[in-house]
């Protein structure tokens, strides 16, 4: 039962995925420009005193690393749902390279999918980016069901 729903979560985090990557360059410079600006205007605690060059400068170098990481990190839920719905808790073993071989894979197909939306592109260097997303994933859901194991056995096997 348990993995059957790690399976659904996977598929909807695909899913999810797959409509982020068939926005038209537009929609997903709109999307990424005003997370970007609000994480600007947040965390620069001189924002309203520099200057629009400075502004212009600072955002852009914001918004190329948020992008990064926004690809990094469903990548990496996608890991770990996927790691934990083949249900290995070994790094290595053959379920763990099953799921990094399929992160692999989808990665690639989602970047050959942009190739094919308005104003997109199909770059290698995301699908690395996202396949490292896929390993950290693997890597947070081993030590979960490590740390899990742990503890079960610790207070479950031993009655008081």
């Amino acid at each position: 039962m348990k993995r059957k729903i790690f399976i659904i979560l996977s598929v909807v985090i695909m899913v999810l995925i797959f409509c982020f990557s068939m926005e038209n360059s537009s929609e997903s410079s709109h999307r990424s420009r005003s997370i970007t600006e609000f994480i600007v205007k947040f965390f620069a605690d001189n924002y309203d005193d520099m200057s629009l060059s400075e502004k212009k400068h600072l955002f852009l170098q914001t918004e190329h690393i948020i992008r990064k990481l926004a690809h990094y990190s469903v990548y990496t839920v996608l890991g770990i749902l996927l790691s934990l719905s083949v249900g290995s808790g070994k790094f290595l073993s053959r379920g763990t390279l099953i799921t990094l071989v399929f992160g692999f894979v989808y990665a690639c197909s989602d970047e050959f999918h942009q190739y094919f939306v308005k104003g997109r592109e199909c770059r290698f260097t995301d699908v690395i980016i996202d396949t490292g997303g896929v390993l950290t994933g693997i890597l947070i859901s081993i030590l979960v069901f490590r740390v899990y194991s742990h503890f079960k056995h610790r207070f479950f096997s031993n009655p008081l």
